[in-house]
């Protein structure tokens, strides 16, 4: 069985954040510029901080690829931080000549406390250098690599902003992608996306931060991915995991989600039709309320998949805390900070959905090379049909 996975390493003011990724068949079409679409695309969005001007992120392969092909052995991906300069002394390898001011103003929401005891420190830089955001870069190049294998199987996957605080969008369907994407918080609705701008000002400029909720939508994905006979093989199990682990994340729903538990099972359930015997899809629903998941499987439908984001902790007015060092009252730790991340997180979120369908076509279908697993999966879809008596 074929595994797609993935490390990443990094601080966030370290040196670089670097990946590994193994798995991917030999002979899959990929150059850095594949990557530099969806690092460009995390970090837009109306409400980030200044560090997204200084990055301007692009990944390097440094090995697993020759002349534009995968070589089926593990690629390796390098992200400089060009920030690193104005942190080497603080953030040097070397042990340092003198003392380093610590770090020990406690921000509440964030992993600072928690961190620090359970790794033993007595200085929270350690802790908030691994656990910043930063680290998701290494992530969306990951999940680059991952889309330009779906999309040799024509699947594709996209994220839209459905609320940013209080202002929700009124979303009916598969949005229209090209109005997210011009959008400058990725809502495709252009008079709820005016509406979140002037939200994310008024909570800048009173030294505030806000969450929200993204959609994810996979279109193409064959039925089966995924099992019904293992907890751990289970897909929507595993889509959870992925996007829960984003930080901030603190909410998943597949489908209806939620919504569905109010409703009777007459009103839940999506109707299969009758199959149509010649189609690229012979088995169809009337509504999509399970999200494109059934049993831990894959069914054919659109996959679906929202998230709640709760606000940054890093807050421009800092909340009252307590010091690591002292225990006495404090104003939280500042360090320079988003407002809002809701777009950008659509991205991120985009990047884990496609490791997972990376992994799960990987595990269904295989392959040493590409071309093999194309044969693999074509050689699949002839047989999805319906089950004729012999």
């Amino acid at each position: 069985m074929s595994t797609f996975r993935f490390l990443t390493t990094g601080e966030s003011h370290g040196k670089a954040l670097t990946a590994i990724i193994e798995g991917l068949p030999a002979g899959l079409p990929l150059t850095e510029d594949h990557i530099a679409i969806d690092l460009r695309r995390r970090q837009g969005g109306y409400g980030r901080s200044q560090r997204q001007q200084i990055e301007q992120d692009r990944a390097e392969i440094v090995s697993g690829v020759r002349h534009g092909l995968t070589l089926g052995s593990p690629l390796s991906l390098a992200i400089r931080n060009r920030d690193w300069p104005n942190w080497q002394d603080v953030m040097q390898v070397e042990p340092a000549a003198e003392a380093v001011e610590k770090l020990t103003r406690l921000r509440p929401g964030h992993a600072d406390l928690a961190g620090a005891i359970k790794y033993g420190q007595d200085d929270l830089r350690p802790i908030l250098e691994r656990a910043s955001a930063r680290e998701t870069a290494a992530r969306v190049a990951v999940g680059a690599v991952a889309r330009r294998f779906l999309e040799e199987f024509g699947i594709a996957v996209h994220s839209h902003t459905l609320a940013i605080g209080e202002v929700t969008a009124q979303g009916q369907g598969e949005p229209d992608w090209a109005l997210v994407e011009e959008s400058p918080v990725r809502c495709a609705d252009r008079d709820t996306s005016q509406e979140m701008v002037r939200a994310i000002d008024v909570a800048g400029e009173a030294g505030d931060s806000l969450g929200g909720i993204f959609e994810i939508w996979a279109t193409g994905i064959p039925i089966g991915l995924g099992s019904h006979v293992h907890w751990d093989r289970r897909l929507d199990g595993r889509l959870a995991q992925a996007i829960m682990s984003i930080q901030a994340v603190k909410g998943v729903e597949i489908g209806g989600g939620f919504a569905v538990a109010r409703l009777p099972g007459s009103e839940a359930h999506d109707v299969i039709l009758p199959a149509d015997r010649w189609g690229d899809r012979p088995w169809r629903r009337a509504t999509n309320r399970a999200g494109g998941l059934e049993g831990g499987m894959t069914n054919g439908e659109p996959l679906i998949v929202r998230a709640a984001l709760k606000p940054i902790s890093t807050l421009g007015k800092p909340l009252p805390s307590a010091d690591l060092a002292t225990g006495e009252t404090i104003e939280a730790h500042y360090e320079r900070s988003d407002v809002c991340v809701v777009p950008a997180t659509g991205v991120i979120g985009e990047a884990m959905v496609a490791i997972v369908l990376a992994e799960a076509m990987l595990q269904k279908f295989g392959g040493d090379h590409i071309d093999e697993t194309k044969r693999n999966y074509q050689a699949y879809l002839k047989t999805i049909g319906p089950r004729r008596k012999k």
